[in-house]
């Protein structure tokens, strides 16, 4: 049995991040070595200095959608809110909805002019199917009547910064509720500077979901069901990853999600498909991921134990203590740590 409380701390709330840094790349990087156990305080744009060539750096390469939506339920006028977390067929989508009890299936809910939805489905679990109707092109309905769905602990209303900035500058295929935050602080020179180092870099994909950032509500962790999420990893991505394991060459990660990826690829999962896996102290080991870059994660989330899983909890909660008196920043817009 592994406790819950036992992956809690105490962070000062002027430490989470509520805007970007300046730049990309400006964000402060801490360096871990598992080795030796010692750390090091630089910034992001030094990460080149720290990988080599014949390195394979694997980046998440799904795009953030304007996934929140605010409407208003026909007949009545009450205010809901969606997150769209999942595209079930076409214009069926699957969401968080806010608050679940004001919808019923076949409940009307108008987003805007042209844009409104139906509610097929609603599960105890806050979650609802819903059926889009819209004389445009959705999408262009849902970048025009959409928010960028920053996560509850940013204590403000989305802007055009964020358009840009909950972004990462490589993403590309549309399906993400949140950012793979590890992934924002990446800029295109540092990409070339890394190809110019001899670093291989390649793209896989998971769409950010509620399996990421739903809380554990479970007293033990080991009972915690992970909500499914899409990946896929082509075959030259698994190719590089083959030989750079062959040949005893590091496959570093970025982010949490881009680890979930490939080692449910490599645990015979297959190449794409909906993974549940979830990592923990004492759980599943990591057949693939050599090295991790990674964003400091909220207390007794499953972010924050899959990186327990990856070195050791009490160094990381250490490390994590450390971070706080340095005054780091923290989630989603704050800084980054390299665990090598």
């Amino acid at each position: 049995m592994t406790k819950l409380d036992i992956f809690d701390y105490d962070l000062p709330e002027e430490l989470i991040a509520q805007h970007p840094a300046g730049e990309r790349d400006a964000s402060r990087l801490l360096i871990v070595d598992r080795k030796t156990g010692k750390t090091e305080h630089r910034h992001f744009f030094d990460l080149p200095e720290y990988l080599k060539a014949g390195d394979i750096l694997v980046l998440n390469d799904s795009r953030v959608i304007k996934a929140r939506l605010l409407g208003d339920k026909e007949g009545t006028g009450a205010r809901v809110e969606l997150l769209l977390t999942r595209q079930l067929d076409g214009k069926l989508w699957e969401a968080l909805a806010r608050p679940a009890k004001r919808l019923h299936s076949g409940d009307r809910v108008s987003f805007g002019e042209g844009f409104e939805a139906e509610v097929k489905t609603r599960e105890e679990d806050g979650l609802v199917s819903i059926l889009f109707k819209c004389e445009c092109d959705f999408w262009r309905a849902l970048e025009r009547f959409g928010h960028t769905p920053l996560p509850p602990y940013i204590r403000r209303e989305d802007s055009e910064e964020d358009t840009d900035r909950y972004q990462c500058v490589y993403a590309e295929k549309p399906g993400s509720a949140a950012a793979p935050t590890a992934g924002l602080h990446f800029t295109e020179d540092i990409l070339e500077k890394l190809r110019d180092t001899g670093v291989d870099i390649v793209f896989v994909t998971l769409h950010v979901g509620p399996g990421t950032f739903r809380p554990v509500q479970t007293d033990n962790i080991e009972d915690h069901k992970m909500h499914e999420e899409y990946y896929h990893i082509d075959e030259d991505a698994q190719r590089k990853i083959d030989l750079a394991k062959a040949e005893g060459r590091r496959v570093i990660c970025v982010g949490t999600t881009s680890v979930r990826t490939i080692e449910s690829a490599y645990a015979g999962d297959g190449a794409y498909g909906r993974t549940d896996i979830f990592f923990y102290p004492g759980g599943r080991e990591f057949l693939i991921t050599d090295a991790l870059i990674t964003n400091f994660h909220l207390p007794k989330s499953t972010l924050l134990m899959l990186v327990c899983a990856f070195y050791d909890r009490e160094k990381i909660l250490e490390i994590y203590g450390e971070a706080i008196k340095e005054r780091y920043r923290f989630y989603s817009y704050g800084d980054a740590m390299l665990i090598l």
